[in-house]
């Protein structure tokens, strides 16, 4: 399977929020996940573009991000002159139901240290991915529970051995924490993934020397041997209107 990829952090949706996207679409090097048509990858009544790991500010399109790319000011058409109309009798206008405003939320999860070589989770990696997912169930002062619009998993590896080598073992690493994710009970059709390599270390590791003892390396780099989990999708918006000032008296 071909890796494919998204980030901040707006975080699960059900099966059917993407727009339509096949199965063969590829992550480049742009600020969005592309699908096999060109366009971007939108969690579905989120509005939300789904952002890959090299999004920046200057990547911004207005397409997915208008507030970010400046416009250029329109000219007002002239306004035409409406005839007049005649007066209706005024009718009774039925109640509107109101529509519960909604949230866009990011969620993200780095599940860290996994075994050397290898393409396992940890019993802890096991544990905070559980205790992450459950978290987007419930719901919170500020939200309710989220409905899942995509997942992004990237696979990442220490600095340890070819190029070549760590690409395929942060792939192995992505699709084990994917299929983790499916048998959790989330949609593989919203699930995207692929592997960094060891392309984006944890800034704390520049620190770890190469010449350390291997075992004491191997040990300083383990942040690094990681999966990030992200999570795109919308919830209820549960926050209470702030009340308004009252209006300051006059001063006589």
């Amino acid at each position: 399977m071909n890796s494919a990829i998204r980030t901040t952090l707006v975080g699960l949706a059900a099966a059917g929020m993407f727009l339509p996207v096949t199965a063969s679409a590829q992550f480049k090097n742009q600020g969005y996940l592309i699908d096999a048509r060109g366009a971007p990858v939108r969690a579905a009544g989120a509005g939300v573009c789904v952002r890959t790991t090299d999004w920046t500010p200057a990547r911004a399109v207005a397409e997915c991000d208008p507030d970010l790319v400046k416009k250029a000011p329109m000219a007002a058409a002239p306004k035409a002159k409406a005839a007049p109309k005649a007066k209706a009798a005024p009718k009774k206008a039925a109640p509107k139901k109101k529509k519960p405003k909604m949230l866009n939320v990011q969620q993200k999860i780095e599940l860290q240290g996994m075994p050397f070589g290898k393409a396992e989770m940890t019993t802890e990696n096991k544990a905070e991915l559980d205790k992450f997912l459950a978290s987007l169930k419930k719901a919170t002062k500020a939200r309710g529970p989220v409905t899942v619009g995509a997942v992004v998993v990237t696979g990442h590896t220490d600095r340890i051995g070819s190029l070549k080598y760590n690409m395929k073992l942060s792939e192995r690493r992505a699709v084990v924490v994917k299929d983790y994710l499916v048998g959790a009970g989330v949609d593989q059709k919203v699930i995207f993934w692929e592997g960094k390599g060891p392309k984006q270390p944890i800034p704390v590791t520049k620190f770890c020397d190469n010449k350390m003892k291997r075992k004491q390396l191997i040990e300083c780099l383990s942040p690094n041997r990681r999966v990030t989990v992200e999570v795109v999708g919308r919830a209820v918006n549960l926050k209470p209107k702030p009340k308004a000032k009252p209006k300051a008296k006059p001063k006589r």
